[in-house]
């Protein structure tokens, strides 16, 4: 099966010189995302932590870890991302040919457009070329537009973790979709 983006979005793998876009987007697309759900000051803590440049280029240099952009196509511009990686999530079922989506954000403007089901399909895709059985993720329990995304394309809940963002755990929603 070929992915293939609306018309006016491309999507592309990721390679190490697009680290920074990737830490510009991933920070900017979680401070849209959570900006009066999480403390101010937590968000720009947890983007320097965790929305680095030295961490996109860790996925991006990992044989196991798959990277694609979302980009808009003249001018090429990133909009969005995925990273799929091996699962590592508090599941009691926990397998090694678990795959997971460990970021997708996508700018609020292009939601709806197509690129966030063609980037899954894309991780669909990887998970199965790398002998996955099974495609994870973590989604804020509170997003239910998301989770209606994910269950559309699939996914069930099968679990719950925390996420610690400053000094405030939040919950999140574990989603799985069987592969095999």
């Amino acid at each position: 099966m070929s992915v293939v983006p609306p018309n006016d979005l491309a999507l592309r793998r990721a390679t190490e010189s697009d680290a920074l876009a990737l830490a510009l987007v991933g920070a900017a697309t979680f401070l849209e995302t959570f900006a009066g759900v999480i403390d101010g000051a937590d968000i720009v803590a947890h983007c320097e932590r965790e929305h680095s440049a030295a961490r996109y280029l860790d996925w991006l240099r990992s044989p196991t870890s798959r990277v694609w952009m979302a980009e808009t196509r003249a001018p090429a511009a990133a909009v969005g991302y995925l990273v799929g990686a091996p699962a590592e999530l508090p599941l009691a079922d926990l397998s090694a040919t678990d795959y997971e989506i460990k970021r997708i954000y996508i700018f609020s403007r292009f939601q709806g457009a197509g690129a966030g089901r063609a980037l899954v399909e894309r991780a669909i895709e990887d998970a199965r070329s790398l002998g996955a059985d099974r495609v994870l993720l973590g989604v804020y329990s509170r997003n239910e537009r998301a989770i209606g995304f994910y269950e559309r394309l699939g996914f069930v809940t099968c679990g719950t973790r925390k996420f610690r963002v400053g000094g405030h755990d939040y919950h999140d929603k574990i989603m799985a979709r069987v592969l095999r």
